[in-house]
């Protein structure tokens, strides 16, 4: 069955463009579940047939739905139906524990993976001396093979015993070694992705992301972790519950 079938013709709609009406059709889908996050739409030659419209039509309505966060591009797989992600902005737990918890598979991708000393930054964010060792990981983090976000971390060298004992998780390397963080500072903003960052990504340059600096705490007080981490504004919300004193 066709994906005109499913949702029904563009029809009329007060004489809109078509790709205003392909677009109302599709986000119509969307927000009844017709499509799900995460499922696939058919190629746009596919698409172009199944509701007798231009290719050129295609892509104009999905360009609009990806720019709302509705659609996501994935290089070389085709276009998706974004799936969001719910954050518990007040709970300490790490990436790969969110996505297990919500039944999705997390992997990363590394980008950097080394061991250095401090720069004068990161000094004063963890409170080290000059020359002190560190651990340096940068990786981007999927879910179910959706790239979710672009992640920064520099831990203390007295944190983990080594560079290889992080594989997918890095709060599991650091508890495994008893120095997993008990308690962080957070502090979030929005941002917009530059060029290179969306590229990494799969979004448009531009697009709103949510980008959230960490300093984690051992329960002597000792900082052993501070984390840069840009999230796709069209896959994450962060919630937190409050409380009235």
């Amino acid at each position: 069955m066709g994906l005109a079938e499913r949702i029904g013709t563009l029809g009329e709609a007060g004489h809109a463009p078509l790709y205003q009406r392909l677009q109302e059709a599709l986000r119509g889908a969307i927000e009844q579940r017709v499509l799900k996050p995460q499922d696939a739409l058919p190629p746009e030659r596919e698409l172009a047939e199944d509701f007798a419209v231009s290719r050129i039509t295609v892509r104009k309505a999905l360009d609009g739905l990806v720019s709302e966060g509705l659609l996501t591009r994935r290089q070389g797989a085709g276009t998706f139906v974004a799936g969001r992600v719910e954050k518990q902005f007040a709970k300490l737990t790490s990436f790969s524990e969110d996505m297990v918890a919500r039944g999705r598979s997390p992997r990363s991708e590394w980008l950097v993976k080394a061991e250095g000393t401090v720069t004068p930054d990161e000094a004063l964010t963890l409170g080290l001396s000059p020359g002190t060792q560190v651990y340096r990981f940068h990786r981007i983090r999927f879910a179910d093979d959706l790239p979710m976000a672009l992640e920064q971390s520099t831990i203390s060298g007295f944190g983990l015993p080594g560079l290889d004992t992080v594989d997918v998780s890095l709060y599991t390397a650091l508890e495994a070694a008893g120095n997993r963080p008990v308690r962080a500072l957070q502090r979030l903003r929005a941002v917009l992705f530059s060029k290179d960052q969306a590229a990494l990504l799969g979004v448009a340059a531009g697009a709103p992301g949510l980008f959230i600096e960490r300093r984690g705490f051992l329960e002597d007080g000792r900082t052993v972790e501070t984390t840069h981490s840009w999230y796709r504004g069209d896959a994450y919300d962060f919630v937190a519950e409050l409380n009235a004193l």
